[in-house]
């Protein structure tokens, strides 16, 4: 069984958790660290994440990558919140690629989602920033930058900031530091009339311990969180100035186009470049263990060369997998019993013995696509002096500025990584998911120049890290008065998050369990995770479950959610946002899905129709979510608008096919978007609580494709069990389901 990286940061956290350093006790020292390592002249780091200069601007270093997510603004305004400082003296910067901002926050919070137990906590605690800094984690993913770095980084170091500002304040006035207050970057004395700007300041407070433990604002003291506040890279993605790793330019570079082994896993037997190197401005054919690669002076004059090279890889027992193939081994491996547990409840054996009527199902998914917009690209530059730098757009500088100094034999230390804004990651800018790094760095260790090597859209499309193919298998058991008694679920694996484990419902007697389904396809986290194709499978099964009772499938769910009165919130909140129940057009239907996912809960409900081709068109999905607390609301709906367009791509048209081991699908093409003229309607509502924060940027993919293909099946009678919907035929909408 495959063994994702969250359990592997778990279960490091507990190893090495009784010997090593950790948050608690490394933390408040590494401000000192900051003003050594990055401050000039009249700048001051108070804590690790903010610098103060003596002119009264604060700059907040963020420590996670610009996605296009409004990351960089919202941990900016929490940390700025806390400090009480002036916003419109607040400039933000990316983190440097250094330990000094590795993300220890990352290991505790998916720690504790993973269900360590409760007494682990302080072990987990205590060695959470030595492991990351181990691990060279400084990851952007699983919608942990709010929920994790902001609540438990960002926070506190405006807050201990703040506190030091105070006692700083108050030290030169000889006053109590509880007759002092903070607005607007000053610190004022009201009794005396006096204020001393936090630039005024800042030198002392430097030399000063920041507390672990500073007293955090509530929610009622908020005076940037919860405001829709524009996010800063927006003007320069506007008029086209914004970095991307794809726009390195440095001087005397070089471009490689990169030819990797088709069927996934062999490797480069020969290469006949032919002619290619008298051609104008190539340089060089380089032969790597899996790919050949052509080096030239410009990228179109390394991709044209590149085409006509010719090459042999080595044959593999993979040759003949397709896609059919891999889902007839998942078939197999189902049947034979072969399971690992994954939840075991009650006795559902007995239920299903004693049942008065059984329901089952089976469902499929296919293999995915990152397809981000920035098509793959590192530049990488081996100066004789035997140091290095890396230009590239990434989820995770610091394990990429590692990585690629291990291949070329460098320090970490004399490697720079150059930050740029990230154009779409969704798992593919990850270390261990992104195969171009490694090629690059050994392309460019043939020169003494820097090489860009980019991935072609179709390169890319054909080597990705894809999210897996997976097929579930679905039975539950009736009483003689109608009640859902048994679940049983098995699917196969990898097991990345527990999307399956966790269903919300009121159900006595569940038994889930899981086998294996790897094969020679590279796979990895995509956009949601699991939660991507489980909640797909679930919504879906408790949809059948419902109609097979006879239920309104709105009801049927809320009377099961009655231990989950957030899932029961976002759903009565979304029904009645949609209108659930009322008279709807002709030939329109109501489709209703609901999921836990990244600490948020939605719940989405698609309205859709059948056109005149008997294809369905998507006109308005109705979000709630319940998030704990919108940090900046305008960008929360964003995301979550996003990851419903991503979750109606995958679901209307996502597909990547196998055949003869490789992927067959070569472009968008064949590869169809979600396009403006087809994107529905999107209402959210973002619902506050007294919950810890969750996450937007993935838990509004997971409801879509169930809620519009449970509407589907009310207007057809037909059941969607295997996506993409484009391979339907769809008969005449029958409106007697409605």
């Amino acid at each position: 069984m495959n063994f994702s990286r969250r359990r592997f940061l778990l279960s490091s956290a507990v190893v090495g958790g009784g010997v090593l350093i950790g948050y608690s006790a490394t933390r408040p020292s590494r401000h000192r660290r900051a003003n050594d390592e990055l401050a000039s002249n009249g700048e001051n780091f108070v804590t690790s994440f903010l610098k103060i200069d003596a002119d009264n601007t604060v700059t907040v270093y963020v420590p996670h990558s610009e996605m296009g997510q409004g990351v960089h603004t919202s941990l900016s305004m929490m940390a700025a919140d806390e400090l009480d400082a002036n916003w419109e003296l607040v400039n933000i910067e990316q983190a440097p690629a250094t330990d000094l901002f590795a993300n220890g926050d990352l290991v505790t919070g998916f720690a504790g989602e993973l269900g360590a137990p409760s007494f682990l906590a302080p072990l987990i605690s205590v060695s959470a920033v030595k492991i990351a800094e181990l691990g060279n984690l400084q990851t952007t993913g699983g919608s942990s930058s709010v929920r994790f770095t902001g609540e438990h980084s960002m926070r506190y170091a405006g807050a201990a900031a703040r506190q030091l500002l105070v006692t700083c304040a108050a030290n030169r006035w000889q006053v109590p530091a509880e007759e002092c207050s903070t607005a607007l970057s000053h610190v004022h004395h009201s009794a005396s009339g006096r204020s001393l700007s936090y630039g005024e300041l800042a030198a002392d407070a430097a030399q000063l311990e920041p507390t672990s433990e500073p007293v955090l604002k509530t929610r009622d003291q908020y005076t940037l969180m919860g405001k829709a506040i524009s996010r800063n890279d927006i003007p320069a993605k506007v008029d086209g100035t914004a970095p991307y790793g794809i726009d390195a330019n440095p001087e005397g570079m070089l471009y490689a186009a990169i030819r990797l082994a088709p069927v996934f896993g062999t490797k480069l037997v020969s290469v006949d470049a032919g002619d290619v190197l008298s051609r104008r401005g190539i340089k060089r054919i380089v032969e790597l263990e899996d790919s050949v690669a052509v080096v030239a002076d410009s990228y179109w004059r390394a991709k044209m060369a590149l085409a006509d090279v010719k090459s042999v890889f080595e044959e593999s027992a993979n040759d003949s997998v397709s896609s059919e193939s891999i889902f007839e081994q998942f078939d197999a491996s189902l049947a034979s019993g072969d399971s690992d547990e994954d939840r075991e409840l009650g006795d559902s054996e007995a239920a299903f013995e004693s049942a008065a009527d059984v329901i089952e199902a089976n469902y499929r998914v296919p293999y995915l696509a990152h397809a981000p917009m920035e098509p793959m690209n590192c530049t990488v530059h081996l100066h004789e002096d035997g140091k290095a730098e890396v230009w590239t757009s990434t989820q995770d500088a610091l394990g990429i500025k590692s990585r690629v100094a291990s291949i070329l034999g460098v320090s970490a230390a004399d490697t720079t990584f150059h930050h740029s804004y990230v154009g779409g990651g969704f798992g593919r800018r990850l270390p261990f998911t992104w195969n171009v790094i490694d090629h690059a760095a050994l392309i460019a260790k043939e020169f003494n120049v820097p090489v860009k090597t980019v991935l072609s859209r179709e390169d890319d499309m054909q080597q990705d890290y894809y999210r897996p193919a997976v097929a579930s298998n679905f039975r539950a058991a009736f009483d003689s008065s109608g009640l859902v008694r048994a679940w049983e679920n098995r699917f196969t694996g990898p097991i990345q998050t527990p999307g399956a484990s966790h269903i919300p419902y009121a159900i006595d007697n569940q038994s889930i369990r899981v086998v294996d389904g790897t094969t020679h396809v590279p796979i990895a986290a995509w956009r949601s995770v699991d939660h991507s194709q489980q909640t797909f499978f679930t919504e879906s099964f408790i949809d059948e479950i419902a109609h097979r009772a006879g239920k309104n499938p709105y009801q049927f769910r809320m009377d099961l959610l009655k231990e989950h009165p957030r899932h029961q919130r976002v759903l009565q909140t979304a029904a009645e946002a949609a209108g659930y129940g009322r008279n709807l057009p002709e030939g329109h239907a109501l489709g209703i899905a609901v999921q836990e996912s990244f600490g948020s809960v939605v719940a989405e409900i698609a309205e859709v129709s059948m056109d005149t081709d008997n294809r369905p068109v998507v006109h308005k999905v109705t979000c709630a979510i319940d998030c704990g607390f919108a940090v900046n609301p305008d960008t929360a709906a964003s995301q979550i608008e996003s990851g419903i367009i991503f979750g109606l791509t995958a679901a209307m048209y996502g597909e990547i096919k196998i055949d003869g081991g490789r992927v067959a699908n070569n472009n968008f093409p064949d590869y169809e978007m979600v396009r403006m003229a087809t994107s529905p309607e999107i209402d959210v509502h973002i619902l506050e609580s007294d919950n810890t924060l969750g996450g937007f940027g993935e838990p509004a993919t997971p409801p879509l494709a169930a809620a519009v293909t449970n509407a589907i099946y009310i207007l057809t009678g037909e059941r969607v069990r295997e996506l993409p919907i484009k391979n339907h035929q769809f008969q005449r909408p029958s409106l007697a389901k409605v």
